[in-house]
Parts: C-alpha cells; structure tokens; sequence
C-alpha cells in the first residue's frame, strides 16, 4: 500500500506541478497581451474586458494547485521556535500532532468545498463575463484542499516528508548552519 500512495502522489505532483505552470504561464500571457492592447490599441480594450476574469480564475487554481505541492516540499509556514528545543520522541510527536490537526482541518474544508461546488452546479450559474459555468471557481479549493490532506496523510504515513530531508538555503541565500 505505502508502494502504490508513493506512486500516485508521484503522479499526482507531476499533475499539480504542470498543471501549475501552464496555467501560470497562460495568465500571465493573458495579462501582457491586456496590456499591449490597453497600450497599442485603447479603442479595443473592451473587447477584451473577459481577460481580467479569466486571470483572476487562473489565479484562484494555482494557489490551490500549489498547497498540495508546497506542503510536500518544505514551504508552508513553519516555526522551529519549539522544534530545535524537542528531544527526537518529541519532535516526532509534535509532527504528529501537527500533521493529524492538518489532515482534519484540510478534509474538513475539502469536504465544505465539494459541498459549495454541487451546490453551485445545481444552480446552473453561468459567469456573466467568460460564458463558463460558475461552479468552476469553486472547485479549485476542493482540489486543493483534497490534496493538501492527501499530502497530511503521506506525512503522517512517513511516505513523503520534507521535514526528514536537510534545511536547503532559503530563496535569499542565508541557509542554517
């Protein structure tokens, strides 16, 4: 079993990550051809008006994309105030804890959205300003949050845990040591 989780979060990250990129990478396309157009050609800008919803869309599924994958690498918030003080006994108990209290937190939420997601659907909602049906927006925290508890779980199954691999240098160079 722990073979066969290690191959779908394998699967599934390689999803979240591309699927992160190209969508990043088609927002901010979306972004700079607005602003060409705001610039070289104002009298059409508001043929393009649907650009602005479509980016604030794709802003909404990366961040979700990405609680999945930046719990799986180290990124999330963490304060080593209490951790470096901890015996090794304790350290493991308190990722426990930690870990168990997110995947509750993370199931619950993903639960709450899926619920907020056919919801919407049912209702037939449609985005006035991209033609698209409305529940789309509220399925991105449902996806996220699924994964993030995912992610809890493997933590919590010792099958992917950042918090076992050595500190890397921070995005600013200054490193622990």
């Amino acid at each position: 079993m722990r073979r066969a989780l290690g191959t779908l979060a394998d699967i599934w990250g390689t999803i979240e990550r591309y699927g992160a990129a190209v969508v990043m990478i088609v927002m901010t396309a979306l972004y700079g051809f607005n602003v060409l157009v705001r610039f070289l050609a104002p009298a059409y800008a508001s043929d393009f008006a649907w650009i602005d919803a479509a980016a604030r869309l794709l802003m909404v599924w990366v961040v979700f994309l990405a609680l999945g994958i930046a719990l799986e690498v180290g990124r999330h918030v963490s304060v080593d105030l209490v951790r470096g003080r901890l015996s090794a006994a304790g350290e493991r108990v308190l990722f426990a804890v930690i870990d168990v209290v997110g995947l509750v937190f993370s199931a619950g939420a993903a639960v709450l959205a899926l619920q907020l997601t056919v919801f919407v659907m049912r209702t037939g909602q449609i985005s006035p300003t991209l033609g698209t049906p409305a529940y789309f927006l509220y399925l991105a925290p449902a996806v996220g949050f699924t994964s993030l508890a995912f992610r809890y779980l493997l933590r919590l199954l010792a099958i992917r845990d950042a918090r076992r691999q050595p500190v890397e240098a921070d995005w600013l160079g200054e490193g622990e040591g």
